[in-house]
């Protein structure tokens, strides 16, 4: 695909969100994007959530930070996050891996707690990512059944009769 035609299914997928969580989304994109001049970013418009990817590949296993956005908020994803230093304990998740920072604003990103941990996440990767080429967007899925991506309307209120 061409960046531009990937750029305008991309703004698709974000349309789906309210004004002020897509605003974030593409805030958060632009800065995890800055962190890498080469590598390749990984788009997943799946069933849960809209998901910017980065890996040294094409191949999706060999992602290992993502932003993923949601209804409500914006979690910013680390696939090794378990193996991560996090002295300010902002990592969330208990499973064997994976570790997210749920991300008050996407200004978050620039918070040095926050530039720490992506620099970990990338020391590993960093020579595959040197190898790989200039920094590219692939769409690698989009599902044709997603939850909604923006939030529920909490149904009014009845008063009750005494």
């Amino acid at each position: 695909m061409q960046d531009a035609v990937i750029e305008t299914a991309i703004e698709s997928f974000i349309a789906k969100y309210t004004p002020e969580i897509a605003a974030e989304l593409r805030a958060a994109r632009r800065r995890l994007r800055a962190h890498f001049t080469h590598g390749h970013e990984l788009v997943f418009d799946n069933y849960n959530a809209l998901v910017f990817g980065i890996s040294p590949s094409e191949r999706s296993r060999e992602s290992f930070i993502s932003i993923a956005g949601y209804p409500k908020w914006i979690t910013l994803f680390f696939l090794d996050g378990a193996a991560l230093a996090d002295p300010a304990g902002l990592l969330e998740g208990d499973g064997k891996q994976v570790r997210g920072v749920r991300l008050r604003s996407a200004a978050q990103l620039d918070e040095p707690e926050v530039q720490a941990l992506i620099a970990q996440a990338i020391a590993p990767h960093r020579e595959a990512l040197a190898q790989a080429p200039r920094l590219g967007t692939t769409i690698k899925q989009v599902a044709d059944k997603q939850r909604p991506r923006r939030p529920a309307d909490k149904p009014a209120k009845t008063a009750r009769r005494a």
